[in-house]
């Protein structure tokens, strides 16, 4: 949204709590917690990484200016402002951008939720467990899925996840209540047993 001049738009403040990544293990939004408030999702491009990153700590004091989608907590970022006043502005993505090159390796995690993950414009895209893993599915698997990704929900996954500095993110393959009801997000295509033309011919 680089297009948007962000001093139009509504500032929120609060505290800097953690970063949420992406399937990628990509920095994608933090979580931040606005004076006497519950915490809330802040998304960002993950352009913005780097600078993210080295500005932001936990317990920092943050404030963001950001649009809000209907229908989900959370405030999609235009301008990120860090404690010591350094103005963090989305000014679009680099072109031919690569995705950081991480070991993915086969992860399962089980827990409660504590809060729904969103894109930028308030798609369901996964859901942040209270210890800290990220669960990451795509939009059209979330929402078949959503009750398992609501806040306090008990949930367990399997996937292709990922270590970074900022935490675990699991690319979820199979989801279910516990470990031992889970289910593909994905349903597999039934197999097409009408023949071809061709094949009728050769028969």
């Amino acid at each position: 949204m680089h297009w948007i001049d962000p001093d139009c738009l509504p500032e929120v403040e609060g505290t800097f709590e953690r970063f949420i990544l992406n399937p990628h293990g990509e920095v994608d939004g933090f979580v931040m917690k606005p004076d006497g408030r519950t915490a809330i999702l802040v998304h960002t491009p993950p352009h913005l990484e780097s600078e993210l990153t080295r500005h932001l700590s936990a317990g920092d004091a943050v404030r963001v200016r950001g649009v809000r989608p209907r229908g989900a907590d959370l405030v999609a970022a235009v301008a990120i402002t860090s404690s010591d006043g350094r103005q963090i502005i989305d000014e679009g993505p680099v072109p031919d951008r690569k995705h950081p090159k991480l070991k993915h390796q086969p992860m399962a995690a089980e827990g409660n939720v504590r809060m729904s993950l969103f894109g930028p414009r308030g798609e369901l895209r996964g859901a942040l467990l209270s210890d800290g893993v990220v669960l990451r599915i795509g939009p059209k698997e979330a929402e078949s899925v959503a009750t398992l990704l609501a806040p306090g929900a008990k949930v367990a996954a399997r996937g292709d996840g990922a270590e970074t500095q900022h935490g675990r993110v699991i690319h979820v393959l199979e989801i279910g209540p516990g470990p031992h009801a889970l289910k593909p997000v994905k349903t597999p295509k039934p197999k097409d047993k009408t023949k071809s033309h061709a094949e009728v011919r050769a028969a």
